[in-house]
């Protein structure tokens, strides 16, 4: 009785070891000459630390270099992660980055490495990432793709900061900050563009224009340059997720209840470009908290301003009636398409003057 012999008919598992066999020869190559090309062209130094100090002189950067968050009643304040690579990459020789290793049961395993090729030092990370979004009405899980990149992506950022400096000296570290601290205070920008630009950042994460002037204990308009640079760390801060809003401010009638409708509110309002599309805004900004709606109301104002402008395209004081008694004509609208209607035609003056009317009147169509 013949039998047959499968061993010729199994399948063959060469080839695909062949292949984890070139990858693993390549990626030690890789490694092997990188090493040598280190020992080749070792760093300066003193060159170096140039290269670093000379890229802190660009606000730029300066601005983005140092966070700091409140923790027991004190102040501390570090090296940012936007700081953290721009040291590696002016000290050099240090290869650094983030690796997701695994991903499964709704959570990401990921590795954040910096390695001084040089010096052979390697300081790594490895951690757990739960795919779940925490926000102030409870923890819910995320499926989307792109929100679990991000959320594995901000992790895995603050880990690599810390693997970085590890591998950067200190002295270099306090050079560097010292640095940019004297970029920010010669080259601060105090014009109102740039305080509007603060407020408004401030504006997107959920931090009113009140919860600034309580924090800094005097008007907007008379921050100093000292108190500007120190409201750009706080907000570098808070992006990164080193700390968060009820860190720094104090929770007022300003405040943002809900981040999310209400950044949805003022897109509506940015986008918005004409009479029907900023009428349609108000029912987002009916739909938010008394704290969001005054906020949102401020800007939808101040959208109406600006399409009235673009449709006259004339001097305001050329073409608004100065005989117009705004008061009264507020409290005769009876509804708010002919309160939109009169805004369109009130000069921005006659707007602030008004503004608590305004608002009174918009509360009483809801």
């Amino acid at each position: 009785m013949l039998h047959e012999n499968n061993f010729f008919n199994a399948p063959s598992v060469t080839k695909k070891n062949n292949m984890v066999s070139v990858e693993s020869d390549k990626a030690i190559a890789e490694i092997q000459s990188a090493m040598v090309i280190a020992k080749k062209f070792p760093r300066d130094e003193r060159a170096a630390l140039d290269r670093i100090l000379t890229a802190c002189m660009r606000p730029t950067l300066a601005e983005t270099s140092q966070y700091q968050y409140s923790k027991g009643g004190t102040d501390i304040s570090g090296p940012s992660i936007r700081m953290a690579e721009s040291l590696a990459q002016n000290w050099g020789n240090i290869q650094y980055g983030i690796k997701e290793v695994s991903q499964e049961n709704g959570s990401s395993t990921v590795q954040s490495y910096a390695w001084d090729i040089e010096t052979n030092t390697r300081r790594e990370i490895v951690f757990q990432v739960p795919h779940i979004r925490h926000t102030k009405k409870g923890a819910y899980p995320i499926t989307d793709p792109r929100e679990v990149y991000e959320l594995v992506a901000n992790q895995g950022a603050r880990r690599l900061r810390a693997c970085i400096l590890g591998l950067i000296p200190g002295d270099v570290q306090d050079a560097a900050i010292n640095q940019c601290n004297i970029t920010l205070n010669t080259s601060c920008d105090m014009s109102s563009d740039a305080v509007a630009k603060m407020i408004s950042g401030f504006s997107s994460i959920g931090v009113s224009k009140s919860a600034i002037e309580k924090k800094l204990q005097r008007r907007i308009d008379a921050i100093t340059p000292a108190q500007m640079v120190t409201m750009k760390k706080i907000y570098n801060s808070i992006r990164d997720g080193m700390s968060s809003p009820n860190d720094w401010f104090e929770a007022d009638s300003d405040s943002s209840d809900n981040v999310e409708a209400l950044e949805a509110a003022l897109s509506a309002i940015e986008s918005a470009a004409s009479k029907a599309e900023i009428d349609g805004v108000l029912s987002l900004i009916d739909a938010l908290s008394s704290n969001d709606m005054k906020i949102a109301r401020s800007k939808w104002m101040e959208k109406v301003e600006s399409l009235k402008k673009a449709k006259t395209n004339k001097p305001e004081k050329e073409t608004t009636p100065t005989n117009i008694n705004w008061g009264r004509s507020i409290k005769e609208c009876g509804d708010t398409e002919t309160l939109t209607r009169l805004l369109v035609d009130m000069p921005e003056s006659d707007q602030l003057k008004h503004h608590d009317l305004i608002d009174g009147q918009l509360d009483s169509f809801r």
